[in-house]
């Protein structure tokens, strides 16, 4: 709870159990001092910290000694207030009702301290994606371990090793702490033919010997819709074409094209080959070199 919230629960405890409201009536007038004893704990930083660090408990009792200049526990009973009824027990439980009023939370009897609310545990999920999911995003669905649904929103263009973060989701807390977080781990599965750096997006195209010897036009299936590629005449396998903004989230998709010859046992293909390395001295290898 914070400054604000603290003041707003001491006016209200205040004003309901001033001894003006209450004429005559001894134990409202022991509550409202208590409510005042409180306030200044939790207000004073100093002692609020030596209260939650244990070196005093919730009636400015000592717990253990401390080193030279830190805290004095008589700084709360002489600092305008002091607790005078019920016991350190009582005095914790206004604490409580004080700093803990939205939180759940509660006090432990043994110890006369109040018990921080704890934030559950996170747990931690695996989940696979295609690479079409990866580039489109799109809604998948997670059974965690307590056998309960998580309906998670896969963002576009997400990449491989991604740990996405869902709130409130995780192991339940203690003392009327928040919930932990689940965390998603994506691993995008790979595809056959597209890789991706960033959000630059690279396609092995398969071309046919006609289409790298003529050019044309071809259509490349992409998950977000068919894209055209004009593949120039005379192209060879290798051979780098670009599509700008067809990559991921703007990016570039770089077509390396991949000559592929349906039949090789063609006896006109065969011929034509036969033919056409009697006729020329090309030799592609000549110019390697180490």
């Amino acid at each position: 709870a914070g400054e604000a919230e603290i003041k707003k629960a001491y006016r209200r405890l205040a004003k309901k159990l001033h001894p003006d409201a209450n004429p005559g009536d001894a134990r409202a007038e022991a509550r409202f001092k208590e409510v005042a004893a409180a306030y200044n704990l939790l207000s004073n930083p100093e002692l609020k910290k030596a209260y939650d660090s244990g070196q005093v408990d919730a009636s400015g009792q000592q717990q253990s000694p401390f080193a030279a200049g830190g805290f004095d526990p008589d700084d709360f009973r002489h600092g305008g207030f002091q607790f005078e009824g019920g016991s350190a027990d009582e005095m914790a439980g206004l604490l409580a009702s004080l700093f803990g009023m939205d939180m759940g939370a509660r006090t432990d009897p043994r110890r006369s301290r109040f018990i921080r609310p704890q934030k559950g545990a996170d747990v931690r999920y695996a989940l696979a994606i295609s690479f079409a999911e990866s580039l489109t995003g799109g809604r998948k669905r997670v059974r965690m371990g307590n056998g309960r649904i998580l309906d998670i929103k896969i963002p576009e263009g997400v990449e491989d090793g991604t740990t996405l973060r869902l709130r409130g989701e995780g192991e339940a807390g203690r003392n009327g702490g928040q919930p932990g977080d689940a965390k998603v781990d994506i691993t995008v599965q790979p595809h056959k033919y597209f890789t991706r750096e960033g959000h630059t997006l690279r396609l092995t195209l398969p071309v046919t010997l006609r289409e790298a010897v003529q050019g044309g036009r071809v259509v490349i299936p992409m998950p977000t819709g068919d894209v055209s590629l004009r593949i120039p005449a005379g192209t060879n396998s290798g051979r780098i074409l670009k599509l700008r903004g067809k990559g991921v989230r703007g990016g570039d998709l770089l077509v390396t094209t991949q000559i592929v010859v349906e039949n090789l046992q063609d006896k006109g293909l065969v011929d034509w080959v036969q033919q056409k390395g009697r006729d020329e001295n090309f030799n592609p290898r000549e110019k390697i070199r180490l």
